[in-house]
C-alpha cells in the first residue's frame, strides 16, 4: 500500500515532515497541487512542440516558486531541531545531508528551468510590434 511505502521512506531518509507535515509545509502542499501540477502539462506541451516564447513567464514563475519554497524545506533540513518531532528526523550532520540529497533535485531542476528562460536567446528574444 501507499502509506506503507510512505512509512518506510520517512523511517529509511528520516523525514518526519512527510508523515507528519509543519503547517507551512502543508501550504506547499497545496501550492503543488493546486499551482505547479497545472503548469506541467501546459509547459510539456510547450516544450515538446518547440518554438513557443508564451511559456518564458509562466517558466520564470513557476520556477521562482518552486526554488523560493524549496529554500524553506532545505533550511528546516538543516537547521531544525527535530529531537522534538513525534516522528524520527535526522540527528546527524550526515542523515541531515542525505535527506538534503532527496530534496536538493527539485531546487536544482527548476534553478536550471530559470536559468534557460532568462539566458537562452531563444526565449529572451521580444518581437516588437509593428505600428501603422
Amino acid at each position: 500500500q501507499l502509506t506503507d511505502l510512505l512509512q518506510q521512506y520517512a523511517t529509511a531518509f528520516r523525514d518526519p515532515m512527510m508523515l507528519q507535515p509543519p503547517e507551512w509545509f502543508k501550504a506547499f502542499i497545496y501550492c503543488e497541487a493546486f499551482l505547479q501540477l497545472p503548469f506541467f502539462p501546459i509547459a510539456a506541451y510547450a516544450f515538446l512542440k518547440g518554438g513557443c516564447r508564451w511559456i518564458r513567464t509562466p517558466a520564470i514563475i513557476y520556477s521562482t516558486h518552486v526554488a523560493t519554497t524549496l529554500f524553506a524545506i532545505l533550511a528546516h533540513i538543516l537547521f531544525h531541531d527535530f529531537s522534538k518531532s513525534e516522528h524520527a528526523g535526522p540527528q546527524s550532520l550526515r542523515e541531515r545531508l542525505v535527506l538534503l540529497s532527496i530534496y536538493l533535485p527539485y531546487l536544482l531542476i527548476p534553478l536550471l528551468l530559470l536559468f534557460t528562460m532568462l539566458c537562452n536567446p531563444h526565449y529572451k528574444h521580444v518581437e516588437k510590434r509593428k505600428r501603422k
